[in-house]
């Protein structure tokens, strides 16, 4: 039976940055993020006896299909099924751009496959399963704020709901710089980082100490924290790229036009603050009563069309 599921993107704001098993994909630090609403895929789902090897299609175009059989194993192995299966997804976020298109794919791809397979999992094991696509997936199982618990191995690695129904006005404003496929994948990324940056340990262990303090700063609903946190979390990340063997990085000159604009708004006594993933894109927290003017300051170097507002968002469901 044909399965379709969506699963929107999350963007961390106590980043995820390194594994320590890359192939069950246990991560080194916990990570907290947010989900968003603008940001979603669809996939569809359906396991045919007449086909003879998996099928994929991304937005329209057929694909290698090689990844997804190695997923979609996953399932075949919890269904106890031999069946290869067609699959049809449509990103409504740019592909790999750093913009947590990965995490959306997955979750949903994860819901959508073990339902057609016939399992009805619980959000902890779609959770998990979503995990071994895309370590970020796992927690685009839930909406709101999410915290994935890094755990030691593939049975204590997933994510859990910290606040799950945002019941504040906080924004996400995404400015698309760039969409198109980053050079530097984040899992190469993060392999080089771990294996050579000198300040890696010290990473591991403020990233423990700032998902304390943002739990609390979202209990509190002080946003000056959580945002303060978000952008310094974020930068730490960054400098690991610089500081690995060798250095990288995803920025781009209006990667830095675009976090001077929002320093300036800070300056002015508008809160906002920005977070970067693995790629060029910058992303604005601010609050719902600040938007208009954060993007006309923006627009001073951006276009209307590259400013994306995003609110928080739903976990994974079934469309059909």
């Amino acid at each position: 039976m044909k399965k379709t599921a969506r699963a929107h993107t999350n963007i961390a704001l106590v980043k995820y940055w390194g594994k320590k098993d890359q192939e069950l994909i246990i991560p080194m630090n916990s990570s907290l993020s947010l989900t968003l609403d603008h940001f979603y895929t669809d996939t569809s789902v359906e396991f045919k006896e007449e086909l003879t090897a998996d099928s994929f299609s991304l937005n329209g175009v057929s694909k290698d299909a090689q990844q997804i059989t190695s997923f979609l194993n996953l399932v075949r192995n919890l269904a106890g099924i031999t069946t290869y299966a067609q699959v049809d997804s449509t990103n409504h976020v740019p592909t790999k751009a750093g913009l947590a298109s990965s995490a959306s794919a997955y979750a949903a791809l994860a819901l959508a496959a073990s339902s057609a397979a016939g399992l009805t999992l619980s959000k902890k094991d779609l959770s998990r399963l979503a995990r071994r696509g895309s370590g970020s997936a796992c927690r685009s199982i839930y909406g709101g704020f999410v915290e994935w618990k890094m755990g030691t191995g593939d049975l204590d690695s997933y994510a859990v709901p910290f606040q799950e129904e945002v019941d504040w006005d906080i924004r996400m404003l995404a400015i698309v710089l760039n969409d198109a496929e980053k050079k530097i994948s984040s899992r190469r990324g993060m392999q080089t980082v771990v294996a050579t940056s000198p300040y890696y340990p010290a990473w591991v262990k403020t990233c423990h100490q700032d998902i304390g303090e943002l739990k609390a700063a979202i209990e509190a609903k002080d946003f000056e924290r959580l945002g303060t946190i978000a952008e310094e979390n974020a930068m730490k990340m960054h400098a690991l790229n610089l500081s690995a063997s060798p250095h990288f990085n995803y920025f781009q000159p209006e990667t830095l036009v675009a976090m001077q604009l929002v320093e300036e708004l800070r300056a002015a006594g508008i809160p906002c603050y920005y977070t970067l993933d693995a790629g060029p894109n910058v992303k604005v927290l601010c609050l719902k009563k600040d938007v208009a003017q954060i993007k006309a300051k923006l627009a001073e170097a951006f276009s209307y069309d590259q400013l994306l507002l995003a609110a928080p968002g739903p976990g994974a469901h079934l469309l059909a």
